[in-house]
């Protein structure tokens, strides 16, 4: 009887992240093997001269490519359902690659307003020096991206759901009007990860990942990705990260392929405790308003149930003011102060003052951000232990108007 080849893509999403890209040595490890290294020996000089033409597809050099590197690298796009992946050394530098890349000077840029503060000051202030010009965008306005497209855009960028207000974007719509004018699309995907969303099924180029979050979710190392279709990650990015250096570490690697291993477990598990404590969140009496991509009362509930599989795991949430958000944050006893987000331990941030200060507060007021909004990331404590915790710091600002 004649062995049928199993086919990765045939696979489950959880057998994915735990067979994904796996390429044992000739020792036959279990866990795939770290190559601590910075560059490779070769036969001879001329096989040599083969890895540099390209005739011969082994390694080079750490900075272009690494035996673990691209473990990981193939394991996500299998999940992701893309045909090549390069991973990067941060989300920003992901970013920054991915949108970098498919522009020059004298291009033009459709964005989302709402967006993490690095991405803004990119648009806004590193490629204008290039000769890059960027028109910001309500995301969900289907209408405004069409309005503000212009004979020489190339690129429409967004977030969905966006930092930290989860505003959701309309994904397959923004792709739909790009095509009619030649323009590629970049989606960040980190708040929906890949277990809730899907961009290039809904027609986006381009998919990035700041690793740091959901994948590692134990707050270890820091990774990117950039994911798509194999010719224009090649035609884009390869020789501009070779000689530019965003490369990730080997070791990095290493850790965010043993996070995916666990990613769809982790994330969720997060994402039935922050559905949960959203809804005591929002029928508490102190809070103005709630964002969670699954509930209805959702300023954009509708896309989200066309386009995601679930909520995820952040909540953001408006107290009213400033000093209501800071007393409600120093009051958390479980929950971490901290501007990250994915990770297994619970942490709450003040968006205004941390992860979008670099924003002017007239360009804050644009996306919604006023200063009573927290946002919180959901981790992998006990239910009832978090909404203890959320609760008793919630019914402190109560106590604090009497």
């Amino acid at each position: 009887m004649t062995a049928v080849a199993e086919d990765p893509n045939d696979w489950d999403a959880a057998t994915r992240l735990i067979r994904g890209g796996l390429n044992r040595s000739s020792h036959g490890e279990m866990a795939e093997a770290l190559y601590l290294t910075q560059s490779f020996a070769y036969d001879t000089a001329e096989s040599a001269d083969a890895r540099f033409s390209g005739a011969d597809t082994g390694f080079i050099y750490a900075r272009y490519g690494s035996p673990t590197v691209k473990m990981f690298e193939d394991r996500l796009a299998l999940l992701e359902g893309a045909q090549a992946c390069r991973a990067t050394a941060s989300g920003m530098a992901a970013v920054h690659l991915a949108l970098t890349g498919l522009v020059k000077a004298g291009d033009h840029v459709v964005s989302a307003k709402a967006l993490f503060g690095s991405c803004r000051w990119i648009l806004n202030t590193w490629a204008p020096r290039f000769g890059v010009e960027t028109t910001l965008v309500d995301a969900p306005d289907l209408a405004a991206w069409r309005a503000a497209a212009r004979p020489n855009t190339r690129l429409f960028f967004l977030e969905s759901p966006a930092n930290p207000l989860l505003e959701i974007c309309d994904i397959a719509g923004v792709c739909a009007l790009a095509r009619e004018i030649g323009a590629k699309v970049v989606v960040d995907n980190v708040f929906a990860t890949p277990i809730y969303q899907s961009p290039l099924k809904l027609g986006a180029d381009v998919v990035v990942y700041s690793a740091t979050k959901h994948i590692d979710g134990q707050g270890r190392v820091m990774g990117g990705a950039i994911l798509g279709d194999a010719a224009l990650l090649d035609d884009a990015y390869k020789d501009f990260a070779r000689h530019t250096g965003p490369a990730i570490s080997p070791f990095n690697a290493w850790i965010l392929l043993k996070g995916l291993e666990t990613l769809d477990l982790r994330v969720r598990r997060q994402t039935q405790t922050a559905a949960a404590l959203v809804d005591q969140i929002a029928h508490h009496p102190r809070v103005k308003a709630t964002r969670y991509p699954t509930r209805p009362d959702h300023p954009q509930y509708e896309i989200a149930q066309r386009q995601m599989t679930g909520g995820s795991t952040l909540i953001a949430f408006d107290v009213g003011t400033r000093a209501a958000a800071f007393r409600f944050l120093n009051a958390l006893e479980i929950v971490d102060i901290s501007n990250n987000l994915g990770d297994a331990k619970s942490m709450a941030t003040h968006p205004s003052t941390t992860t979008h200060r670099s924003m002017t507060q007239e360009q804050r007021l644009e996306i919604g951000l006023t200063d009573g909004w927290v946002r919180v990331s959901v981790g992998l404590e006990g239910e009832a232990d978090l909404a203890r915790d959320v609760g008793r710091a919630l019914d402190g600002l109560l106590a604090n108007e009497l």
